[in-house]
């Protein structure tokens, strides 16, 4: 054959298999069946407008993408297999891939959905959208599918037992739904799947131990959802497992011996659960473990020394746990730890010297525990570690000068321990330090007058200690500084902000330096505090008036000046005045004068705190001004007069004014100030008659009126949310109905939503504020600085009410201060008393009182305080230990008590020997007092009568008060009374 025929047979053999590969794509295109069944789920769903901010995590880039909608691309006019995010077998032109992940997709998965129609699909991704509804149970039908995707999305319900039909699956991840109920045991029989993820989900009860059958999972993802019980020993067949999430559950008991035969692992991670009991040593066999979590559980006991074997450790958090004993010297073998975290826990001992072993360590946190003896000096080889927690232990000693070489070091926290010694001055080596914390520990000494060096310095605490001496004003001279805690110290002098040779803005926010002996202010010209926020110069020696450029600071929310001995305010001109200022507090100072009407400006002020001043003149009327922010408002103990301006307060929660010299009504305007809980307006002198009108504040908990001159009855009123209430010392009269409480729903019950925290006070949750009052508890007045939301207290002492003690006192189970005394009610003890199981204090003292005290008050064992005294009681006095723990003066001028209680607190009474002689034995009186009936007789009957029942009353009441203080008499009073 010639070299033409070859060449011409060549080309030929060219031009057919060109036509061949051009020929391919209309024996490959989209079967029709399956256009329209993509074209028909495509309907099935509303597409959302995307917003520039919003993302997806692209799995396949590793990185975050913006939302796509992937349908726009699907038209009916064309190859379905070249749409976006469809892939089509390369010989059968079946669709075997449908990717529509972070697509915009909004609507429920139907279960007659056409998705179903493409049999030999293999990969199915619709993660990322905004699916709702089941999955449903045809999705069984897919059996060839081998990657299920539909994380991230909206859908609920119980995993279907269909799922384990899936044979073929290799990845199912379905975390970020609201999927909840138990996982299907027929899990187990997805033999092929390598990758479940159900994290983020509402998943309860156990895991199925048919999850041991899938021996080929790598990684493992149960995190965040509601699984309790114990994990299952087979959870050990999953050996070629190499990462297991199961934090944030509620699995119980102990971790399964059977972990540590899972050699391939090289993240664990078992957080937030409610693991118990120690750590099994076989958890040193995972050679491979490079993170490793077991922090908030309750595992205890000491940790296994095995954890040293696990040399390609770098990220170990035994923290919140309930660990004991030492930290076992087998750590510094971890020679590939880069953080370790083993705070909030029971450690004891030194910190073992090996730890300066760990080169690569960058993070170490040993904070709340119990470590003592003196930090070790070989922390300070750790070149490489930017935060070191040391604080709340007990370590002792100064900080070692080694840690001068930790030059990467930005955070040092070593507060609440027992160091001691001068400032640290080796700290000053590290210039990249960002936040010091050296709180309440025993360094003594002065202040650095370089501190400055500290250049990247953003925050330092070193309150509660002892430094002496002036604040360094090259402190304020740090470029990045934002806050400062010196308070609680013994610093003194003048504190100057600055050094007057910077016009750079001041980065600082927070300053505080309550609590020394600080006696000046002084702002250095050039100094600008633009930035500052939260000052408080509290409880300090600080005199004179408040400085004018304090009211200049724009950003400036906070203001403490209590506790000095400041005596004015200096003001700027109005448009100076700063807007931002929200809570000043200028307590138990000497302010005299009115009060300045430049704080009506303060448009933003929501606490306001002059009390325990020399302030008089009137209250303010722009105050209301202040209407629709100042929440409160105390103004105690100070000399204002006039009336209670009625046009301001709208949006109170607490108003103090107790203390002063008020007078006129309580503005009627009160009863519109839907927030109040707090109404203190206690001696003054007000007069008004009962301000019934006040129990339709719902929210109202605490009223005190006393020492005013309220009077008239009280009328019947209901306050449902009061828990203390003081109307003492005033003029009201009149008779309390018996259901007079009956409607006192807060002291019957705290309720299902009550903080019943013992230590809980009122204001806690507004932050800086406390509401606090005076009152008589256990027969002495105290100043409660801060009242619990559990207090409850009565005082209705010093009045002049009458009649009968209402029965439905006994309604009110949790009070635990009640005061009637002072007053004239008759009648007896209501028994009711006796349900008071709260009843820390009694009096009923001063009264008109007769018959027996109820003896069911014997049983209230909190009863610490007690008086009966003053009235006409008569009977057994209630036995108890809180009885016999009573002074005799509890139960003084009473007409005939008696009783084994009695003897107890009146047996170091005794009466005076020549008392005893001249008192006649009780025989010879008796026969003395009928023989002169006897020989009274002739004056006639009228006459004899009153002569002698008033001298058998005067002889009675003489002789029974003197028995009830003798411990030998009290037998024979009890037959001569009875």
């Amino acid at each position: 054959m010639s070299s033409l025929h070859i060449t011409l047979s060549f080309l030929l053999l060219l031009i057919f298999n060109l036509q061949d590969l051009s020929a391919a794509p209309s024996r490959h295109l989209c079967h029709p069946e399956q256009r329209d069944a993509l074209l028909e789920f495509k309907k099935e769903f509303e597409i959302q407008k995307t917003h520039p901010d919003d993302y997806c995590y692209s799995e396949f880039l590793g990185s975050s993408v913006s939302p796509h909608p992937k349908t726009v691309s699907w038209t009916n006019n064309s190859d379905c297999c070249h749409w976006e995010g469809i892939k089509c077998d390369a010989k059968s032109g079946k669709v075997i891939k449908l990717d529509l992940s972070c697509s915009g997709l909004h609507g429920r998965l139907h279960s007659n959905t056409s998705l179903f129609r493409l049999q030999n699909i293999r990969f199915l991704d619709l993660s990322q959208n905004n699916l709702h509804g089941q999955i449903p149970s045809s999705v069984g039908k897919l059996s060839h599918l081998t990657c299920l995707h539909l994380f991230q999305n909206q859908l609920l319900g119980q995993i279907l037992s269909s799922l384990g039909n899936l044979s073929h699956l290799t990845s199912l991840h379905l975390s970020n739904n609201q999927f909840s109920g138990h996982i299907p045991s027929s899990i187990g029989n997805i033999s092929h799947l390598t990758s479940l993820s159900l994290s983020n989900n509402n998943f309860t009860s156990h895991i199925p131990s048919s999850i041991g059958h899938l021996s080929g999972l790598t990684s493992l993802d149960l995190s965040f959802n509601q699984f309790s019980s114990q994990i299952p020993s087979s959870i050990g067949n999953l050996s070629q497992l190499t990462s297991l999430e199961l934090s944030h559950n509620n699995f119980t008991g102990q971790i399964p011996f059977s972990v540590g035969d899972l050699s391939h692992l090289t993240s664990l991670d078992f957080s937030q659960n409610q693991f118990s009991c120690q750590i099994p040593s076989s958890i040193g066999k995972l050679s491979h473990l490079s993170s490793f979590s077991l922090s908030t559980n309750q595992f205890s006991g000491q940790i296994p020394s095995s954890i040293g074997n696990l040399s390609n450790l770098t990220s170990l958090s035994l923290s919140d746990n309930l660990f004991s004993s030492q930290v076992p010297s087998s750590f510094g073998n971890l020679s590939q730890l880069t953080s370790l975290d083993l705070s909030k826990n029971n450690f004891t001992g030194k910190i073992p010297f090996s730890i300066g072993k760990l080169s690569q360590l960058t993070s170490l946190s040993l904070i709340d525990n119990r470590f003592s003896g003196q930090i070790p000096s070989s922390i300070g080889n750790l070149s490489g570690l930017t935060y070191l927690g040391l604080s709340r232990n007990s370590f002792v000693g100064e900080i070692p000068s080694s840690f001068g070489s930790l030059n990467q070091l930005s955070m040092f926290f070593v507060s609440l321990n027992k160091l001691s010694g001068n400032f640290p001055i080796t700290l000053l080596n590290l210039t990249e330090l960002s936040y010091l914390s050296l709180s309440s520990n025993n360094f003594t000494g002065t202040l650095p007058p370089n501190i400055n060096s500290l250049s990247n310095l953003l925050c330092v605490y070193a309150d509660d200690n002892s430094f002496v001496g002036s604040i360094p004003s090259s402190l304020f001279t740090i470029p990045s500084l934002t806050n400062i805690d010196f308070s609680n110290n013994n610093l003194n002098g003048t504190l100057e902000f600055g050094d007057g040779n910077t016009s750079s803005p001041s980065t600082l926010q927070e300053l505080l330096l309550g609590n020394n002996n600080l006696r000046e202010l002084s702002l250095r010209s050039g100094s600008r505090l633009v930035n500052l926020q939260n000052l408080n110069i509290s409880n300090n020696e600080i005199n004179g008036q408040v400085p004018r450029w304090l009211w200049t600071l724009p950003y400036l929310r906070y203001v403490d000046l209590s506790n000095n001995g400041f005596i004015g305010f200096e003001r700027s001109a109005k448009h100076g005045l700063m807007s931002a200022l929200s809570n000043l507090f200028g307590s138990n100072n000497s302010f005299t004068g009115n009060i300045p009407s430049f704080i009506c400006d303060f448009r933003s002020l929501s606490i306001l705190d002059l009390s325990d001043n020399n302030f008089n003149g009137s209250i303010p009327l722009c105050m209301g001004n202040l209407k629709t922010t100042l929440s409160y408002l105390k103004l105690r103990q100070n000399r204002l007069t006039g009336a209670l301006p009625d046009n301001v307060f709208e949006r109170l929660r607490s108003l103090d004014i107790g203390h002063n010299q008020l007078a006129g009504k309580l503005p009627r305007s009160l009863i519109h100030f839907s927030d109040l809980e707090v109404l203190n307006v206690g001696s003054n002198n007000f007069n008004d008659t009962f301000p019934f009108w006040l129990s339709s504040l719902q929210k109202l908990q605490v009223l005190v009126l006393r020492s005013n001159v309220f009077h008239g009855p009280i009328r019947q009123a209901s306050f449902p949310n009061l828990k203390i209430i003081d109307i003492s010392h005033n003029h009201f009269i009149g008779a309390l109905p018996s259901d007079y409480f009956r409607k006192w729903s807060a002291m019957s019950s705290l309720g299902a939503n009550e903080d019943q925290s013992t230590e809980s006070y009122m204001g806690d949750e507004y932050g800086y504020y406390h509401d606090s009052m005076v009152l008589v508890n256990k027969g002495v007045e105290l100043e409660l600085v801060r009242i619990l939301k559990i207090y409850t207290a009565i005082d209705f002492s010093g009045n002049s009410f009458e009649g009968e003690i209402p029965s439905s006192i006994g309604l009110l189970r949790e009070l635990h201060v009640l005061n009637l005394s002072n007053n004239a009610f008759t009648g007896h003890i209501p028994s009711s008393m006796g349900k008071l199981t709260a009843l820390e204090s009694l009096d009923v003292s001063q009264n008109k009182l007769s018959g027996e005290i109820p003896q069911d008050l014997g049983n209230l064992s909190f009863l610490a305080y007690m008086n009966f005294s003053h009235n006409h009681l008569r009977g057994l006095v209630p036995g108890g230990t809180q009885f016999r723990t009573q002074p005799c003066s509890s139960f003084e001028y009473n007409s005939g008590l008696f009783g084994s209680s009695l003897e107890d607190v009146c047996k170091d009474i005794q009466i005076p020997a020549t008392q005893q002689n001249e008192t006649p034995d009780a025989e010879e009186e008796d026969e003395e007092v009928f023989s002169w009936i006897a020989a009274t007789i002739g004056f006639g009957p009228g006459i004899v009568f009153g002569l002698t029942i008033g001298y058998i009353y005067v002889f009675l009441r003489t002789r029974v008060v003197q028995k009830s203080f003798s411990p030998k008499q009290t037998q024979k009073q009890s037959t001569t009374t009875n």
